[in-house]
């Protein structure tokens, strides 16, 4: 199993989810985090001589297939129902780190954008009377930058060489809106490495040299009340994504 589980009661089970893997998914043969778990429990409640109706998995937030970090689910409706209550309240947070092709100009801001959702799983900034947009608010702070250098051969074997900054940024989203992060730091001119979505050239570039194939994005803390006990609970990862090693000595 590709998914790591970081803590496990009879009401709740909170995971880190690789990225490149969905959170759930109805596509025939493609493995998603749901269906690991259900086999995850299943094999607990062999272990355990326990059979009967297939085991309850409530999901109550989801990452986007190519962002990976830290998620909770439900073990029973009750449980599931707290949590998503929860999750609309605002008391169950989640912080990213992103690592993005440019430097914001502020420490730190608050980006406020209108955002619709289109075909093909694709969302755009429009403005905001338009049809169907949705507000869109996330805080980020400059963690820190550093400089890569890129260039292009051309045919008479010489290249252009340039220096990009590249920087990390911790975000905290206000809104739960469809791609937000990826979007907004894209339109504001900092797009996610190994976003192929909503990329530039140049951060293709960058990631392409760097071998960075999914979107540099992790939910790297999760804060929330035991849906029982009412305890405040807070889990952390750190990012396997390999374009966070740019980064390491700000996570030292």
């Amino acid at each position: 199993m590709k998914t790591k589980v970081l803590y496990e009661d009879n009401e709740m089970l909170v995971i880190h989810k690789p990225a490149g893997i969905a959170t759930h998914t109805s596509k025939v043969g493609q493995t998603d985090v749901v269906s690991e778990l259900k086999n995850y429990l299943i094999a607990g409640e062999r272990k355990k001589a326990v059979s009967g109706r297939p085991p309850f998995l409530g999901v109550v937030h989801r990452l986007d297939q190519p962002v990976e970090g830290v998620l909770v689910f439900g073990k029973n409706p009750r449980s599931t129902t707290i949590l998503t209550e929860q999750l609309k309240e605002g008391s169950l947070q989640k912080c990213y780190y992103a690592a993005v092709c440019g430097k914001p100009t502020e420490k730190e801001g608050r980006v406020v954008d209108y955002l619709v959702k289109e075909d093909g799983g694709f969302a755009r900034v429009v403005r905001e009377n338009y049809p169907g947009a949705k507000k869109a608010v996330s805080d980020y702070e400059l963690v820190g930058s550093r400089q890569v250098e890129i260039g292009a051969w051309h045919e008479a074997g010489t290249a252009d060489r340039q220096h990009v900054d590249v920087s990390l940024l911790k975000v905290r989203i206000l809104t739960g809106r469809f791609h937000q992060i990826r979007v907004q730091m894209s339109h504001m001119g900092w797009p996610l490495l190994g976003d192929q979505k909503y990329g530039s050239p140049i951060s293709g570039q960058i990631s392409q040299s760097l071998s960075i194939q999914n979107a540099a994005l992790c939910a790297y803390h999760l804060r929330f009340l035991h849906p029982i006990t009412g305890k405040k609970l807070e889990y952390t990862v750190s990012p396997e994504n390999r374009a966070f090693t740019l980064f390491q000595n700000f996570f030292s």
